[in-house]
């Protein structure tokens, strides 16, 4: 074994998977992830610098490189050390009407840069100063070693480090994270998969084909311009609150509710009472130590089969739904390419065409927590491959994000999709004692003629 190795241990199935996209479709930049900070303060840029490197001390995934060649079952190497380089540009002279053409002009060249898996570190630091005390921080980072859960924390952690450094102050003692004590709890696990495999089986009892969502896809999208950021809508601070409490009533979450709205479009536009989407679930095991604060891909997205009836009511349906993601959690750990052998689906068909997350903190405010300068987000790209992302942001306006495939969807698609959404959740929110037809009628009345998305083709009466 080479001096630098700490440790060698297998892919997580989430991470096989993000492995082989992005090895067989490099071209496509799938799951590269681009976040980017506008910073405002006096920054010391030495010490952000060390900071950067001594994270990399703290969390094993931040020295990990991917092995895959002549091997049956891909491997991860945990190095000792890793030198993580701070890439720094002074855009001062450059025009601010420029300095942002320029941005998104990095961010497409760095996509195109692409990720070399055998090579540590996996992720691209870059400081551009832009004005005597403003900043662009971009933190590049692949999917493959940290998920949406995790970068909250690991960006908290680096800015408590600087915090430290730029005050000349002891660096505080963060728990060290080792993405390898999740792999062996996971191995534990999977020697025993008979109960995940009947659970799973139960759950995907009569699906035999995905939901299709084909008549939202478009054609000639030749000319269309290639988007690797969300488009979004907003809920007003007030709907927001009271949403919020609807949910703590009715004895279910937010993301119960934001699942719910998607699974009434969902059927709305596949013309289908019984639905399936897939849901992101944290994975993290509560017998697992710290699993929490464990920074690393272990997240896992999973099939939600679902029935929708238009004479449900709304509340005990989102109750049935939640009770559905309760139980769901305790197999969450169940590899998706595991999941698919229980159904009647083929095994090179997707289960699903779109999948939802909600996220579980906002980074903005942990960076404001533990930072004396300003850092607040710019931008955030990325890229799945699935045709679509619907993310939940929570904060005092609850945000709704769908990211798409371009290829396949058009953006006045999209926008029209979020307007349902927002007529929804506004909907459950003014009247929750309804059904889900009076809520689907919402959207006949308030949407804009000329934003209706094929309402021929979405027709109220479902097929079973």
């Amino acid at each position: 074994m080479r001096e630098d190795i700490q440790d060698i241990y297998p892919l997580s199935p989430i991470q096989q998977g993000i492995l082989f996209h992005g090895l067989h479709n490099p071209e496509m930049a799938l799951y590269h992830m681009h976040n980017v900070y506008v910073c405002q303060g006096n920054l010391n840029i030495a010490a952000f610098k060390q900071a950067l490197q001594l994270l990399s001390d703290v969390h094993s995934v931040l020295r990990t490189s991917f092995y895959w060649e002549e091997l049956d079952n891909p491997l991860q190497v945990v190095h000792e050390q890793v030198e993580v380089l701070l890439e720094y540009d002074d855009w001062r002279k450059i025009a601010s009407s420029e300095q942002e053409k320029k941005l998104r002009l990095l961010l497409k060249e760095d996509r195109s840069r692409g990720f070399d898996f055998s090579q540590v570190p996996l992720i691209r630091p870059i400081l551009i100063q832009t004005g005597d005390d403003t900043y662009y921080f971009v933190f590049v980072w692949h999917l493959i070693i940290i998920d949406g859960w995790s970068f909250p924390i690991l960006l908290a952690d680096l800015v408590r480090i600087y915090e430290a450094l730029s005050q000349n102050q002891n660096v505080p003692q963060l728990p060290k994270s080792h993405f390898g004590e999740y792999i062996d709890w996971l191995q534990q696990k999977n020697t025993s998969k008979s109960q995940a495999e009947d659970f799973w089986r139960e759950q995907l009892k009569g699906v035999k084909q995905p939901t299709p969502l084909h008549n939202l896809y478009s054609q000639n999208l030749a000319n269309q311009e290639e988007r690797y950021e969300d488009l979004q809508i907003s809920l007003s601070t007030t709907t927001t609150q009271n949403l919020e409490m609807l949910a703590k009533q009715s004895r279910t979450t937010m993301s119960t509710f934001v699942q719910g709205a998607w699974g009434i479009l969902t059927s709305y536009y596949s013309g289908k009472n019984k639905i399936l989407y897939g849901c992101t679930f944290s994975g993290r095991p509560v017998d697992l130590k710290n699993s929490g604060l464990m920074i690393g891909e272990m997240v896992n997205t999973l099939p939600v089969n679902l029935e929708v009836d238009l004479n449900d009511e709304l509340l005990p349906w989102l109750q049935k739904l939640q009770m559905k993601l309760v139980e769901i959690r305790e197999y969450e750990y169940f590899p998706l390419l595991d999941i698919q052998k229980c159904s009647e689906l083929p095994s090179n068909q997707s289960l699903f065409d779109s999948f939802v997350v909600f996220e579980n903190q906002r980074d903005d405010k942990l960076l404001q927590e533990y930072s004396s300068l300003d850092i607040y987000p710019y931008i955030s790209s990325y890229k799945t491959n699935y045709p679509f992302t619907i993310v939940g942001y929570p904060s005092s306006e609850l945000t709704i994000g769908i990211n798409y495939d371009f290829n396949l969807i058009d953006a006045l698609t999209v926008t029209n999709i979020l307007e349902h959404f927002k007529i929804l959740l506004e909907g459950m929110v003014s009247k929750p004692q309804t059904t889900i037809n009076e809520l689907l009628l919402l959207i006949n009345q308030k949407t804009h003629p000329d934003l209706l998305l094929l309402e021929k083709e979405m027709s109220l009466n479902f097929q079973s």
